[in-house]
C-alpha cells in the first residue's frame, strides 16, 4: 500500500508545485511586459515630472484592477506619487526592493503563505543617459493564479483517494492469496502440536513454503525417533535392572527352600548373589555417568595432557583382565602427543573399547593399541582379533543397552552402556568416532579429537 500510494501522492505535490512555479513565472513576466509599457508610456507623458493626468491615473486604477493588486509609482526622491490604493500617496518608501529598484535593479519575490507577488521595476528616461526617474513596485494578490491549480489539486486528491481504496481492496485480496498457504502451514504445525498430525505437513505454494513443510517434517521426525529412542531406553533399563533383581529372588527363593543344605552351596549361592548385585551396580553407575554426560551443561576439565604415557597406563590397567585369557596388548605410538582433554573421562572411553576389545575377543588373541596425530588432530586406533560385528548391526553398536550376542555380553558382565558412553566423551572433546569391523577378522575403533580443545 506504501508503495502503491506514497509515489502518488508526492508525485501530485511536486507536480503542483511545478505548476504553480511555473504560472506565477509566466504570470510575472507578463505583468512586467506590462508594466514597462505602462513605465513607457508614464515617461512619454512626463508623469514623472510631475504632469500628472487622470488619464494616466486611470490607466493605473484600470491595470491595478485587471492585476487584482496594488500600483505605486515612486519618484528618485522615495516618495509615493501614485497609489492606486489612496493610502500612501505623498509618503516616502524606503524598503529594500524600493532602494534595489531606483538603483537600476529589477527584483521579484513570491510568498506563498499569504498568497501574495511583488515586483519592483526602474523608471528610467528615454534618452540615452537612461537616468533612473524612479519605481514602479507592484503587490498582486496570486490567489486567482492558485486556485485553478488549487482545484485541480483537490481533483487530484479525489483520485488519490480512489486509487488508495483501490490499492487497499487489491492489498486485501493478493494477501489473502498470499497468505492462505501459511495459514495452512500454521494451522498444520498447529494441529500437529496438539497431537492431531496425520501424515507430513506438505505446503508446497512457494519455495518458502515447501522448506518450512520440509524442516518441520524433518524436525518431528526427529522427535519421533527421540521419543521412540527415550521409550526403548526406559524399557531396556527397565528390564536390565529388572533382570538382576530377578535373578537375586531365584537365588533367594532357592536358598529359603532347601532347608538344611551344604555350606559349600549357601556359598555358591551367596556368590552368585554377590555377582548379581555386582552387575546390577555397575548398570546404575553406567546409567548415571551416561546421565551426567547427558547434561548440557557438563564441564570437562581440560588440562594439556601427555596421551602417549595415559595410553600406556591404560593398558597397565587392563592387563591383567588381558591376561586371564592370554589376550596381548599391543601399544603403537608413531609420535609424541600432547593436546587438551579432560583425563578422567578419557581414560574411561578409551579403557570401555579395550576392554571391549578383550571381552569380546578369542583366547589368545591380541589387542592392539595405536596413537597418532597430524597438525590438528590424534588419532586412537583399537584394534582386536575377535569374531568381528555383523555388517547389520554396525548402525547400532553406539545405541544404548544394544548388545550384538546378549547372552555372551551377560556373560562377561557387559551392560550395553560402554560404547555410547564412549562416544558422548569423544563428542564432548569435540571429536568423531567410527568402528570398522569383518565377520571374522576383528573390529577396529578410530577416535578422533582436536589437539587444541576449544570452548563453546
Amino acid at each position: 500500500m506504501l508503495i502503491g500510494t506514497v509515489p502518488v501522492i508526492a508525485m501530485n505535490q511536486i507536480l503542483y508545485k511545478s505548476y504553480l512555479k511555473s504560472e506565477i513565472s509566466n504570470s510575472t513576466q507578463t505583468m512586467t511586459a506590462q508594466a514597462l509599457v505602462l513605465v513607457n508610456q508614464l515617461v512619454q507623458s512626463g508623469y514623472m515630472d510631475g504632469n500628472m493626468n487622470d488619464v494616466n491615473d486611470a490607466i493605473l486604477d484600470q491595470m491595478a484592477e485587471t492585476w487584482n493588486g496594488r500600483i505605486r509609482i515612486i519618484d528618485s526622491r522615495f516618495r509615493v506619487i501614485k497609489d492606486t490604493y489612496g493610502r500612501d500617496s505623498g509618503k516616502y518608501c524606503v524598503d529594500q526592493a524600493v532602494i534595489q529598484g531606483l538603483a537600476g535593479a529589477y527584483s521579484e519575490l513570491y510568498d506563498a503563505g499569504t498568497h501574495s507577488l511583488w515586483f519592483v521595476e526602474p523608471i528610467t528616461s528615454l534618452d540615452q543617459e537612461a537616468d533612473i526617474l524612479g519605481a514602479i513596485a507592484v503587490n498582486v494578490d496570486t490567489t486567482g493564479i492558485e486556485k485553478p491549480l488549487q482545484e485541480q489539486q483537490e481533483n487530484m486528491r479525489m483520485l488519490e483517494v480512489t486509487f488508495f481504496c483501490i490499492i487497499l481492496l487489491l492489498t486485501v485480496f493478493v494477501l489473502q492469496i498470499m497468505l492462505k498457504p501459511l495459514n495452512t502451514l500454521a494451522d498444520s504445525i498447529r494441529n500437529a502440536a496438539e497431537g492431531n498430525r496425520n501424515g507430513s505437513v506438505e505446503v508446497a505454494n512457494y519455495k518458502e513454503t515447501q522448506r518450512i513443510s520440509d524442516a518441520f517434517n524433518k524436525t518431528w521426525n526427529r522427535m519421533q525417533i527421540l521419543d521412540e529412542s527415550r521409550q526403548e531406553f526406559v524399557s531396556n533399563v527397565a528390564h536390565e535392572l529388572k533382570t538382576p533383581m530377578t535373578s537375586i529372588r531365584v537365588l533367594a527363593d532357592s536358598l529359603n527352600s532347601m532347608g538344611e543344605a551344604p555350606v559349600e552351596l549357601y556359598q555358591e549361592f551367596m556368590q552368585d548373589i554377590s555377582r548379581e548385585i555386582d552387575r546390577e551396580s555397575k548398570i546404575i553407575d553406567d546409567l548415571l555417568s551416561l546421565t551426567r554426560l547427558d547434561k548440557s551443561g557438563e564441564a570437562l576439565n581440560i588440562s594439556k595432557m601427555n596421551i602417549n604415557e595415559l595410553m600406556e597406563l591404560i593398558l597397565k590397567r587392563l592387563t591383567p583382565i588381558a591376561n586371564q585369557r592370554s589376550i596381548e596388548l599391543l601399544f603403537e605410538s608413531y609420535r609424541p602427543v600432547m593436546a587438551d582433554i579432560d583425563e578422567v573421562k578419557l581414560t574411561l572411553a578409551v579403557t570401555n573399547l579395550v576392554e571391549n576389545a578383550i571381552k569380546y575377543n578369542k583366547e589368545g588373541g591380541w589387542v592392539k593399541l595405536s596413537l597418532n596425530a597430524d597438525h590438528q588432530y590424534f588419532y586412537i586406533k583399537v584394534s582386536d582379533s575377535g569374531c568381528g560385528i555383523p555388517e547389520d548391526a554396525m548402525e547400532h553398536i553406539f545405541e544404548r543397552f544394544y548388545r550384538v550376542d546378549k547372552a555372551r555380553s551377560r556373560e562377561t558382565g557387559g551392560t550395553g552402556l560402554g560404547l555410547s558412553i564412549s562416544k558422548s566423551i569423544v563428542l564432548l572433546h569435540h571429536g568423531a568416532i567410527k568402528a570398522y569391523s569383518k565377520m571374522g577378522e576383528g573390529t577396529t575403533f578410530v577416535v578422533r579429537i582436536p589437539l587444541n580443545y576449544i570452548a563453546e
